[in-house]
């Protein structure tokens, strides 16, 4: 998941996001929002706003 959240972070996709999740073994109401806060936490992965090794071509 955090690969694919990654590259719709990376083109800048800010749309709806739609993930089915099925797990006969876990009650929904226990299992569903722990999904969910395992979805935001990719979600919140960001592009940073420089090339990594544009931090060290900088002068202090």
């Amino acid at each position: 998941w955090e690969e694919c959240f990654r590259a719709l972070n990376h083109i800048g996709y800010d749309g709806p996001i739609s993930v089915e999740w099925e797990d006969a073994g876990m009650d929904r109401l226990h299992g569903a929002p722990e999904a969910l806060a395992y979805i935001r936490s990719l979600n919140a992965i960001t592009p940073p706003d420089a090339a990594f090794d544009a931090a060290f071509s900088s002068e202090s």
